[in-house]
């Protein structure tokens, strides 16, 4: 008698098991996917994928489902729990060695031309980004995790410093939708309260020295190792040579004396975010608030200017 083996399945990932939890509570809620998914508001095919363990969450997102489902804060502790980025991240062969050294950097200064620097970008951002290039869905999400992965230890209270000089430029070049700038911009605000991250931007009117035209980032090593690292459209460039460094360090520091203060880059990024929030509103809508708001206008000038009627009062 011949015994029929099931075949493997593999092991179910920590990611799977969290998006089981997910839909378990769900379902006890009462709620489709699509009921979910309306309240952040995304699309269904977004939840399906948190379901499956195939699309990492964003924490706000998991803090608004939680509630909804009564969950007691347990999604958001086993969402803190889940490592997103098993096995290994898929970067791009000319890219790892530039993950490699950020995972031992004790600091990195980062210059940004044309977008958000890798480090500080939203999934949503980033998947926008690479989906211009790769149109494969599966490419892309691995692009996405790899890319946060590379995140994690710049984003701990604890982490590495992390100073950033961005062209501000970068807030209104629309990467993906209103929608998803809008809450890249949230990020940037959000990200230099928790983690030890520095903000600035640099607009062009401020600029009075010559501004490098692509990116770079300079990344100190353990043992005070300084290393330069510039991109092309397909390719890392690394330069170790003290001399480079050093005048990459000046023009740097140039950068960063010109551009905004923390506090001032903030207030330029709340801004922008506000006027994607605009953005987001159906032009109906935005034509009937313009509407109320000229009527509003005109009763009042015809208030001003109506005559005053004397009212008796009564006698006490």
């Amino acid at each position: 008698m011949t015994v029929k083996r099931k075949p493997k399945t593999g092991h179910t990932t920590s990611a799977q098991m969290f998006g089981e939890l997910l839909r378990q509570l769900r379902e006890r809620a009462g709620m489709t996917q699509d009921q979910l998914a309306a309240i952040l508001p995304v699309d269904r095919s977004l939840v399906a994928h948190m379901e499956a363990g195939k699309r990492r969450p964003e924490a706000h997102h998991i803090e608004i489902f939680d509630k909804v489902l009564n969950a007691g804060g347990l999604l958001v502790k086993m969402w803190e729990k889940v490592n997103w980025f098993a096995p290994h991240p898929a970067h791009p062969d000319w890219f790892k060695q530039r993950a490699e050294l950020d995972a031992r950097a004790v600091s990195l200064c980062v210059w940004q031309t044309q977008t958000v620097p890798g480090l500080l970008q939203t999934a949503d951002y980033a998947r926008a980004l690479l989906a211009r290039e790769e149109s494969d869905a599966d490419r892309v999400e691995a692009g996405v995790l790899a890319r946060l992965s590379r995140q994690e230890r710049f984003l701990e209270p604890d982490g590495p410093a992390l100073r950033v000089v961005m062209d501000a430029c970068a807030l209104h070049a629309v990467v993906g939708d209103s929608r998803v700038m809008r809450r890249q911009c949230a990020h940037l605000l959000r990200v230099p309260r928790t983690a030890n991250v520095v903000i600035q931007l640099l607009s062009g009117h401020q600029s009075r020295s010559v501004r490098p035209t692509t990116s770079l980032s300079l990344i100190t090593l353990p043992k005070g190792r300084e290393v330069l690292y510039s991109e092309s459209v397909d390719r890392g460039h690394f330069i170790d040579d003290p001399a480079e460094v050093r005048s990459a360090s000046r023009v740097y520091d140039e950068l960063r004396a010109e551009a905004l203060t923390a506090s001032a880059s903030a207030a330029l990024i709340s801004e922008a975010m506000e006027g994607f929030a605009q953005d987001e509103y159906p032009r109906t809508q935005r034509g009937d608030m313009a509407q109320e708001q000229l009527q509003r206008q005109q009763r009042r000038r015809l208030h001003r200017g109506s005559p005053r009627i004397p009212q008796r009062r009564p006698r006490s």
